[in-house]
């Protein structure tokens, strides 16, 4: 997960983009040794393709408690457990009910497989 500055818009982006946007930047040009260690994790850790990716996002997305940056953090994470989701929203300001908790591991689910 990352924010993109675009024109001074801001935006959350998946991590399977953010190696995208640093592949085609390492075409043209040499990367940062920041952008680098950036792209080696995004290559390491990304386990979906953009379209899977923006897919997940717009399911969970459906989860009116979820914030946007919780549901970019889950489909970076792709917990298949109900308490591997319930550590990666441990930060938030709400908890999640069993159901909703079982509803993104199946959601998550359905994409991993």
């Amino acid at each position: 997960m990352a924010t993109v500055n675009e024109e001074k818009e801001e935006r959350i982006i998946s991590l399977v983009e953010v190696r995208d946007l640093l592949e085609k930047e390492r075409a043209k040009r040499e990367l940062t040794n920041e952008q680098k260690m950036a792209l080696q994790h995004a290559q390491t850790f990304a386990r979906l393709n953009v379209t899977e990716t923006k897919k997940l996002i717009k399911e969970l997305r459906k989860i009116e408690k979820l914030s946007d940056q919780a549901v970019y953090k889950l489909a970076e994470i792709l917990p298949t457990h109900p308490d591997d989701v319930r550590v990666v929203l441990a930060k938030e300001r709400y908890t999640l009910e069993k159901r909703e908790v079982e509803e993104i591991v199946q959601t998550v689910k359905k994409h991993i497989e």
